[in-house]
């Protein structure tokens, strides 16, 4: 893929279609900048910053964030006069104007004030041409000219607006620069992070020690006054060791609380609860609420709906529905309904008991105390229900989410009353039992009583057709949902159409969707690049495949992971292209991700293909040493690097290599083959192995007229094939007395190929 350094406009450079042809031709809605500071495709809500940001000595902090700039260098000449005076009246667009037409960069305290400014507007172009003069800026060298304050605003802004990679990016470009973000700014960095898919906690848990540390290095409090973590960045970082389940690294965190004066909040109470589903402590659940209601803090309405999405999601339904009529009933003594739930306290390893022990020290000898009361009692609200609605969507129980539903319509309290996730948690109950007409009734009925539909609820139906092949029908949705109920589609939309076109083979058509998707200025995922590999690598054109696969590559709004790895490998493998699948497999290494059981099973497949055994014998070795079943002395280590995960194979995998071996007279390795699906609990397919012997080598070593020599030679082969027909049960000469498992000959895989 082309790119270019991007250039100060007005506006974003438009887009090239893909051409429904052979002929791949991939390019950026805007033409993103380095890997390290690119452009964001899309903005989804404006954020206006409250507060200034600061570096460690230059930026006063009493500044707001349009004047904070303005304690740098005056400017030097008329431009810059003329650039600062629209920069202080507001007039950013005169002020962009006047920028572009600058043939020198203006003075940091215009460039600094400029970007403060776009970013404050939060919206896609006033983003795209900051992160224009960033990309500026690098490109000459000259991100010294920027203040703290202003990269603190950019990386909010591209937070906020979902573009986390970018404001990572700024984050970390600060701190290599030596500026010391706002805890504002840093703290929404990493709270993004701790929500995101992939590696995106750990990232968090990285950017956190890195603040950390420079923050401890600084002796004077003025300085690290506004960079120091407070309550709100410690239950960022402490939501992201939740969803890794690091117990242990959220006990530390919560234990340094104190060292900058912060004390847990609410919030940090619901972010252990979450920590308590994620280490399946179900038990511990109600003394989360004890422990909130002993420290006198002040207990809100999200703190009882995780705990209702607690229960629903260990599949404790009963619980749910207990604690929900409780507070129907509104009953203070919600400690003691809950209580039962914790008698059910399976074994925990000693670690792990202690790290809970140390965070909920009143789940110690609980039964000696008497659970507090709620301050007040509590009603149920919509969010409630709805979770009890996901809960029986969940277990198949969709007459039960429906009657829910029209429970919730006879409440007397509006705050229970549905409302349009309510409405979308039936849509989707139905549409997962294949009840589409009655999804489309709910939708009608959503317009009548008023409640409108949003961009989830019409994705959620496009889903359902697409899985019913009713691509038609999820056509005219799409044009019903942009043009009636003017929503715009977004990236899982075209997802879904892209995924649907697959289910049809229609490859051409989920080329098109790609193409307007990009076109209508929506940035593609990782789903997206890896959903239109599929449809080229089933429809035989894995070169098509590989071209999508590149331009991934070279996109730096998303990661490459394995599953696009793996898809790579199954296009070259489905025609039998088995070297060409070999060498991405190798490049995958390189790039530090190792094949799983998906990538062997396509390689397997793709080596049955082309007729290759000799192949099959060699993938096997490789196989058998993850699994760990080494030579004998070996014991557990499976190969000489600590850092290659091991590996548990499938039925599909093992079942095509013993496929393969048999038919290719391997005896030898097909029983070891066999060995490993007992040892795994997958029980072989002796029928179909015995069909494939029969019909295949019935007559093998039955010549009479063979010489002595070749009859030595092939003597191992023939103890071999005895031994597999002894496993079948077919009549053989094989006693087992000197039968043994031996690594295949160096002039066996030679003669295979």
């Amino acid at each position: 893929m082309k790119t270019t350094k991007p250039q100060p406009s007005p506006t974003p450079p438009s887009s090239t279609q893909l051409p429904l042809t052979h002929t791949l031709t991939l390019s950026w809605v805007s033409a993103p900048p380095s890997a390290a500071l690119f452009t964001p495709a899309t903005i989804t809500h404006a954020y206006k910053p409250k507060c200034s940001f600061r570096t460690q000595a230059t930026v006063n902090p009493s500044l707001s964030p349009t004047t904070a700039a303005a304690a740098a260098d005056p400017p030097h000449n008329s431009h810059d006069q003329e650039l600062l005076t629209l920069l202080r009246e507001r007039k950013t667009e005169e002020a962009w104007i006047i920028y572009i037409q600058c043939s020198h960069l203006p003075s940091p305290t215009c460039l600094s004030r400029l970007v403060s400014q776009l970013s404050y507007q939060n919206t896609h172009q006033s983003l795209t041409r900051a992160q224009s003069i960033i990309q500026r800026l690098r490109h000459e060298r000259q991100l010294h000219r920027l203040d703290a304050n202003c990269l603190g605003l950019l990386a909010v802004a591209a937070a906020k607006a979902g573009h986390t990679l970018y404001a990572a990016s700024v984050v970390k470009s600060m701190l290599k620069s030596g500026y010391l973000p706002h805890v504002k700014a840093w703290s929404a960095v990493v709270s993004r992070l701790a929500a995101s898919g992939d590696d995106g906690p750990s990232q968090a848990l990285k950017m956190f020690s890195s603040v950390l540390r420079r923050v401890r290095r600084i002796a004077d409090p003025e300085v690290i006054a506004d960079s120091k973590p407070d309550t709100a960045a410690y239950n960022a970082v402490l939501n992201a060791c939740a969803n890794l389940g690091d117990t242990k690294k959220f006990l530390q965190l919560f234990d340094e609380m104190p060292e900058f004066g912060c004390e847990p909040d609410v919030l940090t109470y619901n972010v252990m609860i979450k920590l308590c589903a994620r280490a399946d402590r179900k038990d511990l659940l109600v003394f989360v609420l004890e422990r909130i209601l002993e420290k006198q803090i002040p207990l809100c309405m999200t703190t009882l709906h995780s705990l209702v999405a607690a229960y629903v999601g260990f599949g404790d339904m009963v619980t749910a529905e207990k604690m929900l009529q409780a507070m129907r009933e509104g009953r203070r003594d919600l400690c003691s309904v809950l209580r039962d739930t914790s008698l059910e306290n399976p074994t925990r390893n000693k670690n792990e008991n202690d790290v809970f022990e140390k965070l909920l020290p009143n789940s110690i000898n609980s039964g000696s105390n008497e659970p507090p009361l709620l301050p007040k009692p509590y009603a149920p609200n919509s969010r409630m229900y709805t979770t009890l609605m996901k809960g029986y969507m969940k277990g198949g129980r969709v007459n039960d989410t429906v009657r829910m539903l029209e429970a919730m319509l006879h409440q007397e309290d509006s705050a229970s009353h549905p409302d349009h996730v309510t409405y979308t948690t039936v849509v989707s109950a139905l549409v997962k039992v294949g009840s589409m007409d009655r999804a489309r009734q709910v939708l009608a009925e959503m317009t009548r009583v008023r409640v409108p539909a949003n961009r989830i609820t019409y994705n959620i139906l496009l889903k359902g057709y697409c899985q019913q092949l009713q691509i038609d029908k999820a056509k005219e949705l799409m044009r019903e949902m942009t043009d009636d109920a003017g929503i715009e589609p977004d990236v899982i939309s075209y997802n879904t159409l892209i995924d649907g076109c697959i289910l049809v083979d229609d490859s051409a058509g989920a080329l098109g969707y790609f193409n307007e998707m990009r076109a209508r200025g929506i940035a593609p995922t990782k789903i997206s690049y890896t959903t239109l590999m599929k449809a080229f690598a089933m429809s035989g054109q894995p070169k098509l495949a590989h071209k999508v696969f590149d331009e991934m590559l070279n996109d730096p709004r998303v990661k490459v992971d394995l599953v696009a790895w793996n898809m790579l490998v199954e296009g070259y493998c489905r025609l039998g292209m088995v070297e060409e699948a070999k060498k991405i497999v190798q490049r995958m290494k390189e790039n530090g991700f190792y094949p799983n059981v998906s990538t062997y099973g396509s390689l397997a497949n793709g080596i049955g293909v082309a007729r290759k055994p000799g192949e099959a014998l060699l993938l096997w070795n490789e196989i058998k040493e993850r699994c760990g079943m080494g030579k004998e002395g070996e014991g557990e280590v499976c190969n000489s690097s600590s850092t290659i995960p091991p590996l548990k194979p499938d039925e599909g995998l093992l079942d095509t290599l013993a496929d393969i071996c048999v038919r290719a007279a391997f005896f030898k390795k097909a029983l070891e083959i066999v060995v490993c699906m007992e040892e795994n609990g997958i029980p072989p397919n002796k029928t179909k192995y015995t069909r494939i012997y029969v019909e295949m080598h019935s007559r093998m070593f039955t010549s009479k007229h063979a010489s002595k020599a070749r009859q030595d030679r092939r003597s191992e082969r023939k103890r071999a094939a005895e031994a597999f027909k002894f496993w079948l049960g077919l009549p053989n000469s094989y006693y087992g007395s000197e039968w043994r498992l031996e690594p295949v000959d160096d002039e066996d895989c030679a003669s295979t190929r």
